[in-house]
């Protein structure tokens, strides 16, 4: 009664304003408690208590004061707040010389590759060996784990269309739930992990002559103070909204020079999702405010603070509308996928990548275990956590790799091609496929880092 009477008197911007206004309190709440029980000592994100106190007041929760519509707006939001955090990841630093680009990236790339194709064989071999013998599920089932670990919730919702067409219905469903599993898992391991790292003496801010970093000058409290970071915030607020206009813009070309090349590359570029290419807008944006000498209207702090608040908001909103009940109906097929790509991902990062990444070897691993675990916000609030003071090379590596892959994974035409190459490959094939390319990438990395350590 209450719900409908609500319903008759707000419209459409009102539940929109009301879902941002109590997703915003709630997560206000969350980090202030999390402040006070000082829950970064212990690696657990503020975010994920706010989305938990979001949990438990959604309409199954124990609480339900929050109305339906509010929670619908909220699984809404992962995907334009990934496009968000996209949108600003170049906008606040120089962008790289050319010359050498590649040296400082190789590994980070190679050890992004060996994550994510090491994912398809997880799920291939689960599928294979466990879940197909004992409960007869879709081979398909196999894509799980990428789309859900890499790609987050935008790319399972993406894909959902795909895998019903592939004779998979559940996928959508299934995906949105490794998604939040996934965000669960990549910010509670990943956060002790952080904690072991600190403890073990792995963090660059940690080793023998490292430098304190300087100091940071806050803006005074007058009037214009507040004047000066409000008008700030709005510029590259309007930045970052530039960059995302720009992805829109890009996908929307990409689907007209392709709309005559057949059904088979229009279905993939359909399917793509904006946020890949709102890393090329970010790109673009920064370029032409070099070019024009109006770099400095690119706030590093406030870029920063953007895709930190768009991080937090996600990662709010996705655990607040985790389906309990598809959890617990479904719970044997996504605990072995889950479990089997967390471990996956946790070897990689604490085995492989000392060995293909330089000193500052921990930073850049941990935001690719954050990436490949959950999404990319993910990795930026681990590596937040890891180095507050930002005296790693890990954000400039990882952004370059993301506009490198991007298109490609997480979302991107590998995403969008495995489910229709296990349709028509057969699933042994394209996990022996996945397999080899393991192994091409993780030894091509290893040769690199050898021969980079040995340069003069």
């Amino acid at each position: 009664m209450i719900a409908t009477l609500a319903s008759d008197l707000l419209p459409s911007f009102g539940w929109l304003a009301l879902a941002l206004a109590c997703l915003s309190l709630i997560l206000a709440v969350g980090r202030a408690l999390g402040a006070r029980l000082q829950l970064r000592l212990w690696g657990i994100p503020e975010a994920l208590l706010a989305g938990l106190l979001g949990l438990l007041l959604a309409p199954g929760g124990p609480l339900p004061l929050l109305p339906p519509q509010v929670m619908q707006l909220w699984a809404d939001l992962p995907l334009v707040l990934l496009t968000l955090v996209f949108g600003s990841l170049l906008l606040g630093k120089p962008l790289p010389k050319l010359e050498g680009l590649w040296r400082p990236v190789s590994g980070q790339v190679s050890l992004a590759l060996v994550l994510a194709f090491g994912q398809f064989v997880v799920g291939g071999l689960a599928v294979l060996l466990v879940l197909q013998p004992w409960l007869g599920v879709s081979p398909v089932m196999a894509c799980l784990i990428e789309v859900a670990y890499e790609g987050g919730h935008g790319s399972a919702a993406a894909m959902g269309p795909s895998y019903a067409a592939l004779g998979f219905p559940g996928g959508q469903a299934l995906g949105l739930a490794m998604a939040t599993v996934g965000l669960l898992s990549s910010t509670l391991v990943g956060g002790l992990v952080v904690v072991v790292a600190r403890s073990r003496g792995w963090l660059l801010a940690d080793a023998p002559g490292s430098a304190p970093s300087e100091p940071t000058i806050t803006a005074s409290g007058d009037s214009g103070g507040v004047a000066a970071r409000a008008a700030a915030w709005a510029v590259n607020l309007a930045l970052a909204g530039m960059a995302v206009l720009t992805g829109v813009a890009l996908l929307a070309g990409l689907r007209w020079l392709t709309s005559g090349l057949g059904d088979g590359v229009g279905s993939v570029v359909d399917a793509l999702p904006v946020f890949p290419l709102a890393i090329v807008g970010s790109l673009l944006v920064r370029l032409a405010l070099e070019r024009s000498g109006k770099a400095h209207w690119a706030s590093s702090a406030v870029q920063g603070q953007v895709g930190t608040l768009s991080a937090d908001l996600l990662i709010t909103a996705a655990t607040a509308g985790l389906d309990l009940a598809l959890l617990k109906a479904d719970w044997l097929p996504l605990t072995v996928l889950a479990l089997g790509g967390l471990v996956w991902n946790l070897a990689v990062t604490l085995l492989l990548a000392p060995r293909l990444l330089p000193a500052d070897w921990f930073e850049r691993a941990v935001i690719e275990f954050g990436q490949a675990t959950g999404v990319a916000a993910s990795g930026l609030l681990l590596l937040r956590m890891a180095d507050p003071d930002d005296r790693s090379d890990a954000l400039p590596a990882f952004s370059i790799k993301q506009l490198m892959l991007q298109p490609f994974l997480a979302g991107g035409v590998v995403t969008v091609v495995a489910p229709l190459a296990v349709a028509g490959w057969g699933l042994p094939l394209w996990t022996g496929f996945c397999f080899a390319l393991v192994l091409l990438f993780g030894g091509t990395g290893l040769w690199l880092a050898r021969t980079q350590a040995h340069a003069p």
